[in-house]
């Protein structure tokens, strides 16, 4: 059984409380990104759907955790990502409303030398938020 599902779901979350997650998309990737997507081209940078994706690893595994039900995203892009970098995407708790189970968190996506490629937040309920 995984660490993450032995705890209750809700503990430990406080404002400012992070997660993170650091992965390479390679090049020789984006071929077969494309042909699962159906794109008629090859993609020259990351696709933004697996920096969202990356975002969608970290609440559901990391921060809150199994059982996390993703409400709302939102996602603006500042930069493209290059195949071959390493991404750096966080979460970081921003508000906890335990009467309603709802946590918010910032989102951010960046390369290791601080180029930020996407900033946003999202919003999810998890059934035991402690105030």
């Amino acid at each position: 059984m995984r660490q993450e599902t032995e705890r209750r779901h809700g503990d430990g979350l406080e404002l400012g409380r992070s997660a993170e997650l650091v992965r390479l998309y390679p090049r020789g990737q984006a071929a077969d990104f494309a042909a699962l997507a159906g794109l008629d081209a090859v993609p020259d940078t990351v696709p933004e759907p697996l920096i969202g994706g990356m975002f969608s690893y970290l609440l559901g595994v990391k921060l809150p955790g199994f059982g996390t039900n993703y409400l709302k995203q939102e996602m603006r892009f500042c930069g493209a990502a290059a195949f071959d970098v390493p991404l750096r995407a966080r979460v970081t708790v921003t508000r906890l409303r335990p009467e309603k189970h709802l946590v918010d968190l910032e989102t951010v996506c960046e390369t290791l030398e601080g180029e930020v490629i996407c900033t946003g937040r999202a919003l999810v309920y998890v059934e035991d938020v402690d105030a």
